[in-house]
């Protein structure tokens, strides 16, 4: 027993084993989506020619998560500056890493307009109904009826509107022929994974993707392990999980 004690963490290569511990709260979903894109990227074999940007907020604890050529922009601005690398240097593959206050609230003028011009770049919204580091105030994406600092008494849309859906969104503007869309959850890491690969092999084929992560923070939704996992099963049945948008070429190849 003590032997398998003392073996290393079993790591995909494009994380960051010298980064020591995830500085992320214990329970949250972000540690769970960057494990899932390492391996995404391993299995692509496209390590060498991946730049990983992450946003100001949670998501900035990713800075040295990756073992990937990375850069850490101001919030909201993580997107051109990863369309800007990518267009400088068109054999890489960007991505553009952030919650969903970074893409969908400060962020979402960039989110249209690289959806819109169809950037070879893909985008990562990790969705927690929340803006996590500052304290758990109401983000873009906060349900209906969600208590957070800032609804205390629960989130009111006739007062707020609904939520944002930023895969709805993205696939109602972007161009169909060349753009990869979904949405996907921490509670299947497997098809997670799958996920970031077709969009993964959508840019390196040229074209722009975007997916939408439904994660967790129980630490500002101030909930255990039972009722952590059963907030997210409220939010896949409000945010539906599925390809929003597949290349047309690809989705003709299935017929």
């Amino acid at each position: 027993m003590a032997e398998f004690l003392n073996l290393p963490p079993n790591l995909p290569k494009s994380q960051n084993a010298e980064a020591g511990a995830s500085k992320f709260c214990p329970g949250c979903g972000h540690g769970i989506t960057l494990k899932a894109l390492a391996n995404a990227v391993d299995e692509l074999g496209i390590k060498q020619k991946t730049v990983f940007g992450c946003d100001i907020g949670c998501s900035l604890l990713s800075w040295n998560y990756m073992d990937l050529d990375t850069v850490q922009t101001h919030h909201g601005r993580t997107t051109p500056v990863i369309y800007g690398f990518t267009r400088a240097n068109p054999e890489a593959i960007g991505i553009a890493y952030m919650g969903d206050g970074g893409g969908l609230a400060i962020g979402a003028q960039h989110l249209v307009n690289a959806s819109v011009r169809g950037e070879k770049m893909l985008i990562i919204v990790v969705n927690n109904t929340n803006y996590g580091m500052t304290g758990g105030q109401m983000s873009p994406t906060t349900m209906p009826g969600q208590k957070t600092e800032t609804t205390p008494y629960g989130r009111d849309c006739s007062v707020t509107g609904e939520p944002a859906k930023g895969a709805e969104m993205v696939a109602a503007i972007a161009n169909p022929c060349k753009s990869y869309v979904a949405r996907a959850s921490v509670s299947n890491v497997m098809k997670l994974k799958q996920t970031f690969k077709k969009a993964l092999q959508n840019v390196e084929n040229g074209g722009f993707s975007f997916v939408e992560v439904l994660s967790i923070c129980p630490l500002n939704w101030r909930t255990n392990n039972f009722d952590t996992f059963k907030r997210l099963e409220q939010m896949e049945n409000y945010f539906e999980v599925k390809e929003f948008l597949i290349p047309k070429e690809e989705e003709n190849g299935k017929n």
